[in-house]
């Protein structure tokens, strides 16, 4: 166990939240998922559900290991080369998404031969932003024209997009939002950036205005879903979204300051979507105020971790991956947690690392892995700068003692000489 520590290289800090957060998330899980082991099972035996998420965990973190070995530098390419698979991906999704548990899931597909469902839009997120931050690092030294940098950044951003889009607004949202925050970091010019976001607040209009011309078209189906949501969100029209709101408020009025203490949330049986989307409700009904706020500044501690990693960075890609993979992350926390308690209208967004589910775990890991990376080329720099000075320390010292060795030896002789010289002893007389 020590040996493998020690091979943990990059932000210790980074390694450390993400280990609690991880930790942490098998008891709000085990506790949840009781709702979900009625449904399929018809027992209440959670265990199932625990030793699934332990996998989960456990091929996260070695995801993250294996990632964080490659020089992030590499990403560069990948993500160049990466991103013509995303968009076969995302079509694919959009034709053949999957359903789950009965309910329409088109931002899902079935991994052939391993039984899994796989939300192709969080691998698109992480390839969109490091193509984001390259080609940013790469036009840093030369003057960003609004025609070039329309060919070759924003047609590719805005083609994901709108391969995101019918299947899941509020990801495609995050991520435009994201891009923006990135753009803006990277000095991309800001009138540039005024024209971008006018131009999709135009485009998503046009999109609702095609859903109302094509109401039964597939292609629009989740168009009614947004209009609802936002609808129950500003007015008190029952709904199953509402319900749901209901229940995580109940919920979080139950646990008060300290919780009804682990495994003894009562809305947990009643709340859909307990141990994913909700599982902040459980958390706090369980766990109190202090458990909710402690969670809060997990997430935040970490974005610190990650704000810190971003000013160390020697490279500007490797400022920006930091940023375009790590702010997103916090979000979809805050935008969870902000569901949970009303704040926000019901987006169907999990809360990083503690929320069950293989790939949105998995993907999470794979951007954590990278950003890890990134901070371990600053350690191994900081460390080759330390050797180099250390060296150079040993070295000083050596030609000093050398030149102490030579002065003294000179001395002795012209002792000698003053001695042995007959002219001497003539001058002493």
């Amino acid at each position: 166990m020590k040996q493998l520590i020690n091979n943990l290289k990059g932000d210790k800090g980074i390694w450390s939240f993400v280990a609690l957060l991880a930790l942490f998330s098998f008891m709000p899980v085990f506790s949840a998922s009781s709702n979900l082991a009625y449904i399929g099972q018809g027992n209440g035996n959670t265990l199932g559900y625990l030793v699934k998420h332990l996998a989960h965990i456990c091929i996260g973190f070695a995801i993250i290991y294996w990632i964080h070995k490659v020089p992030y530098h590499y990403f560069r390419a990948i993500s160049k080369v990466g991103l013509p698979v995303v968009w076969i991906l995302l079509a694919y999704t959009l034709i053949k998404g999957t359903v789950i548990a009965g309910a329409n899931a088109s931002r899902w597909i079935q991994v052939p031969f391993i039984g899994i469902t796989f939300q192709t839009s969080t691998l698109a997120s992480i390839v969109l932003f490091m193509f984001v931050a390259r080609y940013l690092s790469k036009t840093r030294e030369e003057p960003i024209t609004f025609k070039a940098s329309l060919w070759e950044l924003w047609l590719p951003v805005f083609f994901t997009l709108i391969l995101i889009l019918p299947a899941n607004f509020s990801t495609t949202a995050l991520i435009f939002s994201m891009i923006l925050m990135l753009t803006f970091i990277g000095k991309y010019p800001l009138k540039y950036i005024g024209i971008i976001v006018g131009s999709g607040i135009l485009f998503l209009a046009f999109f609702v205005l095609l859903s109302k011309a094509f109401p039964d078209s597939r292609f629009f189906s989740r168009v009614h879903t947004w209009e609802s949501r936002i609808e129950n969100f500003s007015t008190d029209k029952p709904d199953e979204d509402d319900y749901q709101i209901e229940k995580a408020k109940i919920a979080i009025a139950s646990g008060k300051i300290y919780g009804l203490g682990p495994g003894k949330s009562v809305q947990k049986n009643f709340l859909p979507q307990s141990s994913s989307d909700f599982i902040y409700a459980i958390i706090v009904e369980e766990y109190g105020l202090i458990g909710g706020l402690g969670v809060l500044a997990l997430y935040l501690l970490l974005l610190f971790r990650f704000v810190v990693a971003s000013h160390k960075a020697n490279s500007l890609f490797g400022k920006l991956v930091v940023i375009g993979l790590g702010f997103p992350m916090i979000f979809q926390a805050m935008i969870n947690m902000a569901v949970a308690v009303e704040l926000l209208p019901v987006t169907g967004q999990t809360l990083p690392l503690i929320s069950s589910g293989g790939s949105s775990i998995w993907m999470t890991c794979f951007a954590l892995g990278i950003i890890i990376s990134v901070t371990k080329k600053e350690e191994e720099i900081a460390q080759e700068l330390k050797d180099a000075a250390k060296r150079e320390e040993a070295l000083q010292k050596l030609i000093d003692k050398q030149l102490e060795e030579e002065y003294s030896i000179d001395n002795d002789y012209s002792i000698e000489d003053k001695a042995k010289n007959p002219m001497n002893a003539v001058l002493n007389k």
